[in-house]
């Protein structure tokens, strides 16, 4: 959608380009002050769209803007109807910034009640505007992004609330640095590959151990709207840029699936700004109470043991933690943070749950003590069902890395594991990472399904099986250039007597060249 929408990316760049120009330079500070704003808007439009439905209707409605509110710090109280956007987007500057700061901000970070993640985990968030004449263009550029969403929500036929989700994950990948630990945005078509590849159902518990801003549970997410929508009016469904079949999401998100959804889906963080960016970011798609939490998955704290149907995850790569600190449940002999986080979401699944986690190269291939026995964990413990290769620019802007896509079912039995050589996934692999027509994401998915071991064994081919014996013999590598036949084309070169002929025919042209020039100085 947003591809074709050249007006709201414009918009999003200028917004992005005010805040840097009004001295907010950090990207993940900015993305959280426009995320408040978009926020703060976003409420105040359905409010007064609940509220209008109620007096159609006849049906009783209590705003969250009716009553009063108690100014935290502050005997003063003052009626939530001042605290609507439509109303203090028309105060003069400096008074606005005094009262979005003072009165609006704090009543946004209590706004689900005291029991909420949203709540809890806003609690230490600040409404941080250096100067009034910001927060005014601010407001009317997201005003605009808001005129610009309704207009492709008209005119488009697109679900408002898709629109605005789409708009929120473009803010979000504006966040071009790679953050701590390794961590960096995993892109959003390689997350709907792992989605379509472990195929979730409604009801089964998902979690993401290293949730960041909350891509992996949305994958999940719209993966299992798109499969309703397959089930009641497959009609409905179309392919999107990335070749994969998509629905209009909002139109199918009941209550009742609503509530499945919220209990069914579960994410932990250790950056307290990533955890409030997965919150909101679920929200703006739709799940009023996401339970995002902050938490380090790999302390002695976390208990999460045997809780999961499906993970997605694209834990930190680098890094390493503190040997005292690693929760007992955990026994490789490691503080390698990209080989514990593979474990602890071994351990997190149920019996029959399934994983897809992306590695850096080195886990799958590393000769080391504690890399082979990661490997002989998920192929002797659980059916490991496939490696993907996935190209090293998949990952740029980010980071140049070479990884891998493992999927694997705990408790299953590896007999032999599915290997594919990903070259093209829709988009260039440099830095600018622009669309294009080649890619090898839905012959993934085809061929991934129809998988079969005794036709899968041309490995001159992108994709073969290996059995688990042959993994075994090599330490269980898992690095496919192990087990690929390479096809080497013969070069036919010509005769020595031939090359020397075309050699002497040249030096002549050369010689007779110089003997023009040298006559026409003369």
């Amino acid at each position: 959608m947003l591809q074709n929408n050249a007006q709201l990316k414009s918009l999003i760049d200028k917004l992005w380009q005010n805040f840097w120009e009004g001295g907010i330079a950090n990207p993940l500070t900015a993305i959280e002050q426009i995320t408040y704003l978009i926020f703060m808007k976003r409420l105040d439009d359905l409010e007064a769209k609940r509220e209008r439905d109620a007096a159609f209707t006849g049906e009783t409605y209590t705003s969250r803007f009716n009553g009063k509110f108690q100014i935290p710090g502050s005997t003063e109280s003052i009626d939530k109807n001042e605290l609507r956007w439509s109303v203090f987007k028309h105060k003069p500057a400096d008074e606005m910034l005094m009262h979005v700061q003072m009165k609006v901000f704090p009543f946004l970070k209590d706004l689900n009640g005291e029991t909420s993640p949203f709540t809890k985990h806003m609690a230490n968030a600040v409404f941080i505007m250096p100067k009034a004449s910001l927060l005014v263009s601010a407001i009317n550029i997201v005003e605009d992004i808001f005129k610009e969403i309704e207009k492709d929500a008209t005119e488009g036929g697109h679900a408002f609330q898709d629109i605005q989700g789409d708009v929120y994950e473009m803010l979000l990948s504006e966040i071009a640095t790679a953050g701590k630990n390794g961590q960096f945005r995993t892109p959003r078509h390689i997350i709907k590959l792992m989605a379509e590849l472990v195929s979730p159902q409604l009801g089964q518990r998902m979690a993401d151990p290293s949730s960041g801003t909350g891509g992996f549970i949305l994958g999940y997410y719209q993966f299992i709207l798109t499969q309703l929508v397959r089930k009641s009016n497959p009609a409905l469904l179309q392919k999107d840029e990335d070749g994969f079949n998509r629905a209009t999401i909002s139109s199918i998100l009941t209550q009742e699936v609503k509530n499945i959804l919220e209990k069914s889906i579960v994410g932990y963080d250790i950056d307290t700004t990533m955890v409030r960016l997965g919150l909101m970011n679920l929200m703006m798609h739709g799940i009023d109470n996401p339970q995002i939490d902050y938490k380090d998955t790999l302390s002695k704290s976390f208990n999460e043991d045997a809780q999961y149907d499906i993970i997605m995850a694209n834990p930190p790569f680098t890094g390493n933690i503190d040997k005292g600190d690693i929760n007992e449940s955990l026994k490789l002999p490691t503080t390698k943070t990209e080989l514990l986080f593979v474990e602890r979401i071994f351990n997190m699944l149920k019996m029959g749950g399934t994983a897809a986690v992306i590695v850096p190269s080195g886990v799958i291939q590393n000769s080391g003590k504690a890399f082979e026995a990661l490997r002989k964990l998920i192929i002797e413990q659980a059916e490991l069902k496939a490696v993907i290769a996935v190209p090293s620019g998949a990952f740029k802007p980010y980071a140049g890395v070479s990884t891998a896509i493992l999927i694997f079912t705990k408790g299953g039995e590896t007999d032999h594991v599915w290997f594919y050589n990903m070259e093209a996934d829709g988009y260039t692999l440099d830095d600018k990472r622009n669309k294009i027509a080649d890619s090898d994401l839905p012959d993934i998915v085809e061929r991934y399904a129809s998988r079969n071991a005794k036709k899968d064994t041309d490995r001159k081919l992108k994709f073969f099986m290996v059995p688990k014996k042959e993994i075994a013999e090599n330490n269980f590598d898992l690095n496919l250039s192990t087990y690929k036949e390479e096809v080497y084309e013969e070069v036919q070169y010509e005769s020595p007597n031939i090359i020397f002929d075309k050699l002497e025919s040249l030096e002549a042209e050369i010689q007779k060249g110089l003997k023009e020039l040298k006559g026409l100085v003369g």
